[in-house]
């Protein structure tokens, strides 16, 4: 391979180890073109795989701030880069390796720690994003159905009190007696009853008075008629 070539094939490298949540180092040596396609398809799309060469591997691995991956770079290498949930490459990459023993996983790095071959089968292990969040919904889905109980129980706690309050009241009304007046020494905006008793008085004694002065007109209307007539 050309210098340049080479050197592009590095920075390639160093931006996938720099840039994946975790890489595995998987030996594929017997592998025919048709079984390396399928273990594509099996990693889905939070995962790549792509064979590299172990000295470049080496180099783009250490430009990235990665150390230890040495011990891992001996034979034919392709490596597996995750970008999303690594327990889901990680389950494809072990249960393709079960069906399919030419497939050895011999190591990786996930947060810039190098995991040995038992350490990324036992990411197979996890469980994956999809069910970490049905979990998370699931909790937060409980403690908003406490929180709404908790919000609500005063609230009955009332609506009982004032049930109880109404049960007593109809068999002793003299409970809620004067429950309506304003209280003593304030003022109010509607005149009292017996400070309106003397305009409905004057209106009664009027009455009367109008009536006397109408049949007097009456009287001398009719004087005043008989002596025209005499």
């Amino acid at each position: 391979m050309a210098r340049p070539d080479k050197a592009a094939a590095v920075a390639t490298l160093k931006e996938q180890f720099s840039s994946a949540d975790a890489a595995v180092l998987t030996e594929y040596r017997g592998l025919t073109v048709a079984s390396l396609k399928e273990l594509r398809r099996s990693l889905g799309e939070n995962g790549t795989y792509a064979v590299a060469k172990n000295t470049l591997t080496q180099i783009a691995a250490k430009e990235a701030g990665i150390e230890g991956l040495d011990e891992h770079l001996s034979g034919p290498t392709a490596i597996a880069f995750i970008n999303g949930d690594v327990a889901t490459v990680a389950k494809g990459l072990r249960d393709f390796a079960k069906a399919n023993p030419l497939l050895v996983i011999k190591g990786g790095v996930m947060d810039g720690k190098i995991l040995g071959a038992e350490e990324v089968k036992k990411l197979a292990d996890l469980e994956s994003r999809e069910v970490l969040l049905a979990k998370l919904a699931g909790a937060m889905q409980g403690s908003l159905q406490q929180a709404v109980f908790l919000l609500a129980a005063p609230l009955s706690q009332a609506a009982r009190v004032l049930g109880a309050l109404e049960t007593a009241a109809q068999a002793d009304p003299s409970l809620i007696a004067g429950a309506g007046e304003a209280p003593a020494g304030e003022e109010t905006t509607e005149p009292a009853a017996d400070e309106a008793a003397p305009a409905d008085q004057a209106d009664t004694d009027a009455a009367p008075a109008a009536e006397e002065a109408a049949a007097a007109a009456d009287t001398t209307d009719a004087a005043d008629a008989a002596s025209n007539e005499n």
